[in-house]
């Protein structure tokens, strides 16, 4: 019998003329039947630590006088199997060169969630897939790589693909994680270092899921998954 996955999507540095190489996409998922137990175990770490359940946790908010909540999620990520990541490291994304093969940057983007999306995605169960809403663009943006994935496989009914829909990330839980993870791995591959408790945050993701966070992993590695791509020739794709 097939299983409903949740999938929580997000992106860092990802508009194509920000003035930061670093870009990465990212999903956190899990059973859709585990989903509110995730969530009540992340709003017990807040409470533990005297942040409000509520209050939305980012990698832009991460400072000494949180380094340890940040750290108790981290692990607790690792900590319960049924909570999963896979990331794509575009590590200098002014070296594409979208008029050499006839796309744009969204064209070009929509191709990158595919490939984030592809591995994760088994045939046989069914997904619920969530974007952070970010601008006056993102409605198009879900409704688009709806289109994309179902049509990419023949899941013109949906039957795969149960919906892509937009959330806000201060109301979702497993989003924020999402947010984290991504944000320490562009952290660590734009180079940066002046803040401490970023960098001891990313040295405990690093010792959990054993990869450096700026290299390929496995494929089908099952904790932390990740790409780092280099597209094709002509200064890549």
């Amino acid at each position: 019998m097939s299983e409903p996955f949740n999938i929580y999507l997000d992106e860092s540095c990802h508009l194509e003329h920000d003035n930061i190489p670093v870009m990465v996409l990212g999903a956190v998922w899990c059973p859709t039947r585990v989903v509110k137990e995730v969530s009540d175990r992340i709003a017990e770490i807040k409470i533990r630590h005297e942040i409000p359940k509520f209050i939305e946790l980012k990698w832009s908010k991460l400072s000494p006088s949180k380094k340890q909540l940040y750290l108790d999620l981290v692990d607790y990520f690792f900590d319960d199997d049924d909570l999963h990541f896979r990331g794509i490291l575009i590590p200098d994304k002014t070296q594409l060169n979208h008029t050499y093969f006839n796309q744009s940057h969204d064209t070009w983007y929509y191709k990158m969630c595919f490939r984030l999306l592809e591995p994760i995605i088994d045939p046989v169960q069914r997904y619920q897939i969530y974007m952070d809403i970010k601008d006056t663009r993102s409605e198009q943006k879900r409704k688009r790589l709806e289109e994309i994935l179902r049509s990419a496989r023949g899941d013109v009914r949906g039957k795969v693909i149960k919906r892509v829909q937009q959330i806000r990330s201060h109301e979702v839980a497993i989003m924020q994680l999402t947010d984290i993870i991504i944000g320490a791995i562009g952290y660590h591959n734009r180079g940066l270092t002046s803040n401490p408790a970023k960098l001891e945050v990313i040295r405990r993701i690093q010792q959990r899921s054993r990869w450096s966070l700026d290299k390929t992993t496995w494929l089908r590695e099952p904790k932390l998954s990740l790409l780092r791509w280099k597209g094709r020739e002509a200064n890549n794709v």
